[in-house]
């Protein structure tokens, strides 16, 4: 008897520890039971994204205590009660999570489920020119920007498919992928991106956001210019608008200005020109005066040529492609911003009117 003692009492133990175990599990199932409708009870209504990490081995309970300390939920007990009575306790990932307390625990652990691979996130802003992406690209050490310039700059797709891109048919012969690489925010595996990668997904976002607009408005002929020159045009508004609700008013300025033979004035096809600016380290010269527009020999001068410039001048959002698509109906052809810094603009119908809008809010007479 005495040599079959240890024995005893290890089986003992571990009956106590499932005994517990099992005792735990049933009173995390009652607890779940009677607050279940808190599950879909977000700690919040706003959004407010932000990053959760779960380490490697970590449980349940310590998931669930770091979540409720983060603010994300609100009950770190019916969490581990979820998840343990569901069968997920084990299936929580170790990983880098975008989460936000608007989410409901069913959802928090859903996406505790999916860990993604390591990434890298690229920004291509609205109203940026290509050299701008590029530079962005360089600055954030995250892809080649010399070699992202190139290939945008020459329109140089050598080892991507192109097949599925064939709006890129519509740039005149030699022009770059201005205009075409949408912009947006991208996210990249950290492992091995290229900048060919990026341009696939801004190439990829284009053809799923632009074209179905595109093809709506040709099917209905309510535009008659080309896709070229709606990308040119919304270039143009994106550079000079700064409300949303103005855009399709602007938009219309430069397309009466079009109809009548009119040269279209537009200051951003200017700075365009210009270039770089060594003494701001800018792209874009602001302000830029009228005594200078003479000096700039450009195509993309539309102060001195007529009709459109060769192409766009930057990355139009779908808002500006839209204003162009759909514009305002008016018969206005001439804007002034206003000095109050809302970013709003005085229409006028005739030069005369323009004057008197110049005189009564850009020199205070």
């Amino acid at each position: 008897m005495k040599r079959r003692l240890p024995l005893l009492l290890l089986l003992l133990a571990i009956s106590s520890t499932a005994l517990a175990a099992c005792s735990g599990d049933a009173l995390l199932g009652a607890y779940l039971q009677a607050n279940r409708a808190k599950l879909e009870q977000p700690v919040s209504a706003e959004e407010q994204p932000r990053q959760f990490v779960v380490q490697p081995g970590q449980t349940a309970r310590t998931i669930a205590e770091n979540l409720a300390g983060a603010g994300l939920i609100s009950d770190a007990r019916l969490f581990e009660a979820y998840v343990r009575t569901a069968g997920l306790a084990d299936k929580l990932q170790a990983g880098t999570f975008t989460l936000s307390p608007h989410m409901t625990i069913p959802a928090i652990a859903d996406i505790l489920q999916k860990a993604r691979a390591p990434e890298i996130v690229v920004r291509v802003g609205e109203g940026w020119r290509l050299e701008q992406t590029a530079d962005a690209l360089t600055a954030q050490g995250v892809l080649d920007g010399v070699a992202y310039r190139r290939r945008a700059t020459t329109g140089d797709l050598t080892g991507l498919d192109a097949t599925g891109y064939d709006f890129l048919a519509q740039r005149p012969e030699g022009a770059s992928l201005e205009g075409y690489l949408y912009p947006d925010t991208y996210r990249l595996p950290a492992e091995g991106a290229t900048v060919l990668d990026l341009m696939k997904r801004q190439l990829d976002s284009f053809a799923a956001v632009v074209m179905p607009y595109w093809r709506g408005a040709q099917a209905a002929g309510t535009t008659k210019l080309t896709l070229h020159q709606v990308l040119t045009v919304a270039s143009i508004v994106e550079r000079e608008a700064a409300v949303d609700d103005e855009r399709p008013a602007i938009a219309a300025v430069y397309l009466n200005r079009l109809v009548r033979g009119m040269k279209l004035q537009a200051d951003p096809t200017v700075q365009y020109a210009m270039g770089f600016q060594p003494d701001t380290g800018r792209w874009w010269k602001a302000p830029v005066y009228l005594d200078e527009y003479d000096a700039v020999e450009s195509p993309y001068n539309t102060y001195k040529v007529n009709g459109l410039p060769p192409g766009p001048i930057c990355a139009a959002s779908l808002n500006s492609i839209l204003a162009v698509l759909e514009p305002a109906q008016h018969d206005y052809l001439y804007f002034v911003a206003l000095p109050d810094n809302s970013g709003r603009h005085a229409f006028a119908t005739t030069f005369e009117e323009h004057l008197e809008n110049v005189r009564k809010y850009q020199r205070g007479q």
